[in-house]
């Protein structure tokens, strides 16, 4: 794991330079790409000795191949944002989604489940933008839903089992701007931000759909998951 990797790395290169082969497999899931791994990888290669990929498992490009981008207008080009892990603080992880949804590109997470409800609530203020949700994937319960970023939280409110498990989830690319569909984008919700430190949440919406231009539904939804996610910080502390 993380906080032994650069220790029990030496005990693989001693017997690697004894003539040992050694496999290494990660737990469920490619060695590397946010799992133990690439460390090993780094001292093995330094070390002047070989290190052989073996194709493996991978909850990236297993959702990526069933998640279906190319219905959207103009098609998908391939291109997405692995940003892995989101920050375990609240408001640092709103910080990341923001940048998320100013970006056109589709973005690939992954998330325990022990943290999956607060990422939820925070990926609803992508309003109607695409997500598919990934769960168990390759296991015995594995379950792929596609739905708008708003009806995350209810999706996993909907059944107890639904917390639990490994998730990966896909940020779909944007899509055509188009009323009240736009995801709100980080100036909007930055403008928000603002105006909620010091008005009630009814007239900080009011004030930012005018500024903004964003529709004010949505900047409602994201008002009261900016509240809660502010709550449970302070009950955290």
């Amino acid at each position: 794991h993380e906080h032994n990797e650069s220790e029990a790395a030496q005990t693989v290169l001693q017997r690697l330079q004894e003539g040992q082969r050694v496999a290494y497999v990660s737990d469920a899931g490619t060695p590397g790409v946010s799992d133990p791994g690439a460390r090993l990888a780094a001292a093995v290669t330094a070390a002047g000795l070989r290190c052989v990929p073996i194709p493996g498992a991978s909850s990236i490009t297993a959702l990526l191949s069933v998640a279906g981008f190319t219905h959207q207008a103009g098609g998908w080009n391939g291109r997405f944002v692995f940003a892995g892990f989101l920050s375990p603080k609240a408001t640092e992880r709103q910080r990341e989604v923001q940048q998320i949804g100013a970006d056109a590109r589709a973005c690939v997470l992954l998330e325990a489940p022990h943290r999956i409800e607060a990422l939820a609530r925070d990926l609803a203020v992508l309003g109607e933008r695409a997500l598919t949700v990934g769960r168990e994937l390759t296991k015995q319960f594995e379950e792929v839903a596609q739905l708008p970023a708003r009806e995350f939280p209810a999706w996993l409110q909907a059944g107890a089992h639904r917390t639990r498990g490994e998730f990966v989830l896909m940020v779909h690319p944007q899509a055509a701007a188009s009323g009240e569909e736009t995801a709100l984008d980080a100036t909007a919700l930055r403008t928000l931000d603002l105006l909620m430190t010091e008005l009630p949440v009814k007239t900080a919406v009011r004030l930012c759909a005018e500024i903004t231009g964003q529709p004010r539904n949505a900047l409602y939804d994201a008002a009261l998951a900016r509240r809660k996610c502010a709550s449970d910080d302070t009950d955290n502390d």
